[in-house]
């Protein structure tokens, strides 16, 4: 069965305690790859194309580590234009399910869709081709060139018309107000500027998507509102963005909506309050205590 339609007889509910507020969706031919634990069919273009422009869909991942289930079934959206969350306690399995989405880590069941087009198998290179860019968690500068050579780097395999190169290079400098910091050494940058940089460089490939793996890790309270007004700014431009972090209330400051992930599974999704005042999440993972 092609995606969209697969997609298009998805069915959502919630259920009680122990399964109240757990994302169930059902897609008949991934019900029967799980069932018959097949590996998932070779990537396609799903004829239904324009239904889910504007949308990056994960369905029903999993992954096994030797006897060891780390994700069961995840399922999660991200449309363009919002910033969603992907958080839980040490150990949910929701750096695996991110690792996932970005291609990091093989899917041993599930889907993943950009735009209607399945990349499940694809490699990283590939889902950038479809307009997925990722920042990682680790400095990912070139240490050895300036602040605008790191830019032209990445616009030289995009861009191929120079003139053009040249004033998406200007563009993003000045966007992300690194201008005057262009023939500056891109290691000697702080945290906050690198972040601006590495930001910068990543939209020079004009994606429609950014996964961002702990964005607050390791920076300090300024930063934190640097890499804050980043994600906004990403957003009013019409990337969907996608942020795992351990950092949690950073991150539910920020986000449309988050995914809780608890042993593996999604325990609930929604936005911020609702995630916050719900009873399992403090139990199981915020605290009593734990405000926004």
């Amino acid at each position: 069965m092609p995606v969209a339609a697969a997609l298009k007889s998805c069915s959502i509910r919630s259920r009680g305690r122990s399964n109240r507020n757990r994302l169930h969706v059902k897609i008949p031919f991934l019900s029967s790859l799980s069932a018959s634990r097949q590996p998932a069919p070779e990537p396609f273009i799903a004829r239904d194309k324009a239904r889910y422009e504007g949308t990056l869909v994960a369905h029903g991942l999993s992954k096994t580590y030797d006897t060891r289930r780390v994700v069961n079934g995840v399922s999660l959206v991200v449309r363009r234009g919002e910033a969603v969350g992907l958080l839980g306690p040490n150990g949910a399995g929701k750096t695996t399910c991110f690792y996932m989405i970005t291609g990091l880590v093989p899917v041993d069941e599930g889907m993943i869709a950009i735009n209607g087009d399945e990349v499940t198998r694809m490699p990283m290179y590939r889902r950038a081709r479809l307009g997925v860019g990722y920042l990682p968690q680790e400095a990912s500068i070139f240490r050895g060139l300036t602040v605008e050579e790191n830019i032209r780097a990445v616009l030289e395999v995009h861009e191929k018309n120079r003139d053009k190169r040249e004033a998406k290079l200007d563009e993003l400098l000045e966007e992300f107000h690194i201008g005057q910091l262009r023939k500056s050494a891109a290691v000697a940058l702080s945290g906050g500027e690198r972040r601006r940089l590495e930001i910068a460089r990543a939209l020079a490939t004009d994606p429609a998507f950014m996964l961002l793996d702990e964005p607050f890790a390791g920076v300090d309270p300024i930063s934190v509102s640097d890499i804050q007004n980043l994600v906004r700014h990403l957003t009013a431009r019409g990337i969907g963005v996608l942020i795992t972090d351990h950092n949690v209330r950073e991150t539910l400051g920020l986000i449309d909506r988050a995914y809780i992930i608890h042993a593996g599974e999604v325990l609930t999704h929604g936005r911020a309050d609702d995630i916050v005042n719900n009873p399992d999440v403090r139990r199981l993972y915020l605290g009593d205590k734990f405000s926004l």
